[in-house]
């Protein structure tokens, strides 16, 4: 297990939550460390991150779009490439989009990857709102 976690990785928890007067933050590793990584890479635009402006995912650019067919395959391919790209840690295994029932504008991004080093397999939802400050 400890070398499991080692490979894994320990890191920062997300959102950062400081303790003992800012002396102290909440550290996040394995799985859980995953998981908030994965939720980062989703939410960064390419180009954000000063020095590391190849990092991220481009769904900003489908923002207002018109949902169809092609969007949700140029989604799925975009956050295809933003894992391979940025998260050696897993391997993606399906992406798959549907729009949520009771709201409109939203579309319910389900990815199921599998973490190398303990082929265990995992899944997320990340609610993407297409048609952000819309309302």
């Amino acid at each position: 297990m400890e070398n499991n976690e080692a490979f894994l990785g320990r890191g920062w928890g997300f959102p950062p939550q400081f303790f003992s007067g800012g002396a102290r933050v909440e550290m996040v590793s394995a799985e859980v460390d995953i998981q908030q990584s994965l939720y980062i890479l989703l939410t960064t635009a390419i180009k954000e991150r000063v020095m590391f402006p190849d990092y991220g995912c481009d769904l900003s650019n489908y923002v207002f779009e018109e949902i169809g067919q092609s969007l949700i395959n140029a989604i799925e391919g975009s956050i295809f490439d933003a894992i391979l790209k940025n998260e050696a840690r897993v391997k993606t295994e399906n992406i798959h989009i549907e729009r949520a029932v009771d709201e409109t504008g939203i579309l319910l991004i389900g990815i199921e990857y599998t973490i190398m080093a303990t082929n265990n397999r995992y899944n997320m939802v990340y609610p993407f709102y297409i048609n952000e400050a819309t309302r």
